[in-house]
């Protein structure tokens, strides 16, 4: 075989393409921020993740931090330079922004699916419209979800970051 007549010679190199991640959750103050805190903690040097953030289904708390028991859990796990400022999911910017998009629970991904199906119809087409997933399924088991901790105490927050 002569040079350059190896079937791999020609073939363009396939380098992965990095990906974006959007956590969300009703509020965006306890599990969708965990849920980003931690990914960021994990992912910091893997040249593969691009865009990491979190946001909520809801309008509830635009622009407040997030819960004290969030950071409180972070910080108590090692994650201390985490800082955030909840934000309302925005179809016509998070859905060409993200790769993959994580909901929290079943609401919130029927929530999302339906946001998604309208987007799609509107573009004529799936490119560019980020794929919408229950957080859950990673890791987890099928179809598992992030329970909300907010009306629960401190125990509620622990038990979330000890399923990461």
């Amino acid at each position: 075989m002569a040079k350059g007549d190896s079937p791999t010679a020609d073939a363009p190199s396939a380098s992965p393409k990095p990906v974006s991640v959007l956590f969300v959750c009703l509020g965006n103050i306890c599990r969708s921020t965990m849920s980003e805190g931690v990914f960021h903690s994990l992912s910091a040097s893997n040249p593969l993740i691009s865009t990491i953030d979190s946001c909520g289904t809801g309008a509830y708390h635009i622009g407040h931090a997030p819960d004290h028991r969030t950071l409180s859990t972070l910080r108590q796990n090692g994650i201390t330079t985490y800082t955030h400022k909840a934000r309302q999911f925005k179809p016509q910017f998070d859905f060409p922004a993200f790769d993959y998009i994580l909901a929290m629970d079943r609401e919130n991904l029927a929530e999302l699916a339906e946001l998604r199906r309208r987007e799609v119809e509107k573009r004529g087409g799936e490119e560019g419209v980020g794929k919408v997933m229950l957080f859950g399924e990673f890791g987890g088991k099928k179809g598992e979800e992030v329970e909300d901790p907010y009306y629960g105490g401190r125990r509620g927050f622990r038990w979330r970051m000890s399923r990461r």
